[in-house]
């Protein structure tokens, strides 16, 4: 069944608590599709009045933000043990081709990479644990992981929200676009991140040379 017509059938608080649980797990580190609940739940509160986009997006928000405090604290206590039990675990997301990625990420950005991180798939799950493990100061990751909570989340909820809105006789044509970009950008930079892991797993398992003797 379509994610929206499904999610026509749950009522607005469930659709609420759904959007803010599921983003708020995706954020902490378990690999879920919450861009596609946000998009699709956006779109739903563009047909239907009983849906408020002020609530959907603020717990959407609250989710962001609250996962990834979640995230950034399991990952300072857990250390890279964590890392390495995620690793055996979800090898498709957090291989050590994809830690040492994002990890180059988080040492040449720093807090940025927490705000950026929420516009792309692969890094809106490591941010938190990540950040933790990497021991970045609590108040640079807050003021980030606030800001960029904010941004991505009640972003996407306002511009999905009033493109539907204005949209209305394209609405069911733009949920399947909306959908499909929403998979598309999520595939797309997960692509790109992993060529980018392989070269780097490349350069990082090529031998040294060797020094010719006298």
């Amino acid at each position: 069944m379509h994610v929206q017509e499904w999610l026509e059938t749950v009522p607005p608080l469930a659709i609420y608590l759904l959007v803010g649980v599921v983003i708020g797990l995706e954020s902490l580190g378990i690999p879920l599709p919450g861009e596609i609940i946000l998009v699709s739940s956006a779109l739903l509160a563009s047909q239907h009045g009983d849906i408020n986009p002020v609530v959907l997006g603020a717990c959407a928000t609250a989710g962001a933000i609250i996962g990834d405090s979640i995230g950034y604290a399991i990952g300072r206590k857990g250390g890279r043990p964590l890392l390495a039990w995620l690793g055996a675990k979800f090898p498709r997301h957090f291989s050590e081709a994809h830690i040492a990625t994002a990890e180059r990420s988080f040492q040449k950005w720093g807090m940025w990479a927490v705000f950026f991180g929420r516009f792309v798939a692969l890094l809106r799950i490591f941010a938190g644990p990540l950040a933790g493990v990497l021991r970045m100061p609590y108040w640079k990751f807050l003021t980030a992981n606030v800001l960029g909570g904010i941004v991505w989340a009640g972003g996407t909820t306002a511009v999905i929200y009033y493109v539907g809105v204005v949209a209305e006789s394209w609405l069911k044509r733009f949920s399947w676009l909306g959908l499909v970009a929403a998979v598309l950008v999520g595939l797309t930079s997960m692509l790109i991140l992993k060529r980018k892991a392989k070269k780097a797993q490349t350069a990082h398992q090529e031998p040294e040379p060797v020094p010719a003797g006298d």
